[in-house]
């Protein structure tokens, strides 16, 4: 029996991307949206390409990790609860250059993300061999928490001065991830309100944050998992009376800030990055089997 039999599936299932927290190695918790695909053993499996391989190298260091499914967007679930899983994950140093092994997610990111389809063919394959020199995460779960659909509370959109104020502005909710007092990470979505100082955040009662290093997590995606921006507000949570106040100090936002040229310069970020982990390993980058991926875009596209 699988922890994950106390949850929803059908609702797990349907959820379109989650949001996945490792430890950095400051103890920060990042967190960061991603596709998750759930296996009949009831382990979890992700993957992260070699030039987001940060998420790996966390999880190689620090195995414990928490996954929070909050945002229904593309699953035609109506009222959709959250649902928080807590457990440990672990990422093998090997790279996988076909989908070989992970079939069904690479189905699953075809049928569900189709301008993906694209990718390997040419020309466009030529710039994408990053995208698809993968590594595989494995979360075997350890505990569940369903929480109903989050309602963000009505409040005047405010940027204030504080670091990533802007960002938080344009969204109605964001992800907390911080860290409960044993130092594993937890998520719950909330509705960050700039205060004295920082950005005060309510935190569920299942939700055991302790004060410590923290972060916000906004993202979007449309229908079809086009269109993606996010961005994470890195700082220090702290008590403030009975509430709790998250005080940035930095903002990253990986895919640009949605400027025309960011599309150029993640490009070029992700290929230096993938070449980085590479060498650092003493590694030619392996050839992508393309002909492996194409058949199964047109298995995907003959359904």
């Amino acid at each position: 029996m699988s922890v994950l039999d106390s949850a929803p599936l059908d609702v797990l299932d349907a959820y379109r991307t989650c949001e996945f927290v490792t430890l950095g190695r400051d103890g920060t918790p990042l967190v960061w949206p991603t596709a998750v695909l759930r296996r009949p053993d009831g382990t979890l499996l992700l993957s992260t390409s070699l030039a987001f391989a940060q998420k790996a190298l966390n999880i190689r260091r620090d195995g414990r990790v928490a996954l929070l499914f909050s945002d229904p967007t593309g699953s035609g679930l109506v009222s959709a609860p959250q649902v928080f899983v807590g457990g440990r994950a672990e990422c093998p140093d090997e790279i996988m250059t076909g989908p070989r092994g992970a079939e069904d997610y690479w189905r699953m990111l075809f049928e569900r993300q189709p301008h993906s389809r694209a990718y390997v063919s040419p020309p466009l394959r030529g710039t994408m061999a990053w995208y698809y020199l993968r590594l595989l995460i494995t979360v075997t779960p350890q505990e569940v928490i369903v929480r109903e659909r989050f309602v963000p509370p009505v409040v005047a959109a405010t940027t204030g001065g504080l670091p990533g104020a802007a960002q938080l502005a344009r969204h109605s909710s964001a992800v907390l991830a911080a860290r409960d007092a044993s130092g594993a990470p937890v998520l719950a979505r909330t509705r960050p309100v700039p205060a004295d100082g920082g950005f005060a955040v309510t935190v569920p009662a299942d939700c055991a944050a302790a004060p410590g290093p923290a972060s916000l997590l906004v993202h979007r995606h449309d229908e079809k998992l086009n269109h993606m921006h996010n961005a994470l507000v890195r700082g220090e949570l702290k008590r403030a009376g009975e509430s709790w106040l998250l005080v940035p100090d930095r903002v990253v936002e990986p895919m640009g800030t949605g400027r025309p040229t960011d599309a150029f310069k993640v490009l070029s970020r992700a290929k230096r990055a993938t070449a980085r982990y590479l060498h650092r390993r003493g590694r030619a980058q392996p050839p992508v089997r393309w002909a492996e991926f194409k058949a199964l875009v047109a298995e995907v596209k003959a359904r």
